[in-house]
């Protein structure tokens, strides 16, 4: 396996990177992750940790790392807890919701004025969760057969832990949305809304990004989407060979994020 040089990677202006089998796995930081932090800060880059999970705030992202030896600032991390209140809020002021989901959820639609209802919701919202359970997708399928929408937090089937793969969102959705016949909507990656809320937050247009995910179906396609460049890495759930299954390819490859700081792409053909 040969290597090319990613000079124009380094010199991009802004940074999105995914969280979950890019940075850690579980309460595991993977290698080079502490340097290519250090390189962000130092560079003087302008990066957000983006994640398709909706079960932590900020805070408690930025204290989860900070326990694993990290010190990020929880301004740098944008959640699809946060891209769906952000949309929630600009659909529908002021609504109401009935959620499946963690606090990191429930706080961030509190602080768009999105009050919880377990009556008469506008909106069903599902995130992972671990309290999941029967009584809650009975509740769901009745709220949305009468009247309301159905939304989920982001379209990840699976999610990498230090367990294994374990049901994600979409996974937990798929009751209910069979139950009901009620397609619903994703507002995590790949949705180019939580990648144009990304550049904006980062304050950098668009050919002066990259995006840095292990997941061909959400991180590399939202990239390719939303005309960012995009940098796969191979610490997380996709292959070499998995890459035989896509009809799109992301601009680089890498083994890890350490590998981005030496600018040693993996060639693919």
């Amino acid at each position: 396996m040969s290597t090319v040089k990613a000079l124009d990677i380094e010199s991009k202006k802004g940074f999105i990177s995914d969280m979950d089998g890019v940075i850690y796995h579980g309460n595991k930081i993977l290698d080079g992750v502490p340097e290519f932090i250090e390189w962000l800060k130092s560079n003087n880059k302008h990066f957000l940790f983006f994640t398709n999970s909706s079960e932590r705030s900020p805070i408690e992202l930025a204290q989860k790392l900070e326990r694993m030896g990290l010190d990020v600032d929880p301004s740098h991390f944008y959640t699809s807890a946060l891209a769906t209140a952000d949309f929630l809020a600009s659909q529908k002021p002021g609504c109401s919701a009935y959620v499946i989901g963690e606090p990191g959820l429930i706080n961030a639609l509190y602080s768009k004025g999105i009050s919880m209802n377990d009556v008469n919701p506008d909106y069903v919202v599902i995130g992972e969760t671990r309290n999941y359970n029967y009584d809650s997708i009975l509740r769901a399928v009745k709220m949305i057969n009468n009247g309301a929408r159905l939304i989920g937090t982001n379209p990840d089937m699976t999610a990498p832990s230090e367990q294994g793969i374990i049901p994600a969102t979409k996974a937990l959705v798929a009751p209910i949305e069979l139950s009901t016949g009620c397609v619903p909507y994703y507002v995590g990656k790949p949705n180019p809304l939580m990648m144009k809320s990304g550049i904006k937050l980062l304050g950098v247009a668009p050919e002066e990004a990259v995006i840095i995910g292990d997941r061909m179906d959400t991180d590399i396609v939202a990239g390719i989407e939303s005309e960012i460049d995009t940098a796969l890495v191979l610490s997380g759930v996709t292959s070499l060979e998995d890459l035989k299954s896509f009809p799109y390819r992301p601009k680089y490859i890498y083994e890890n994020v350490g590998e981005i700081i030496k600018g040693n792409a993996v060639k693919y053909h």
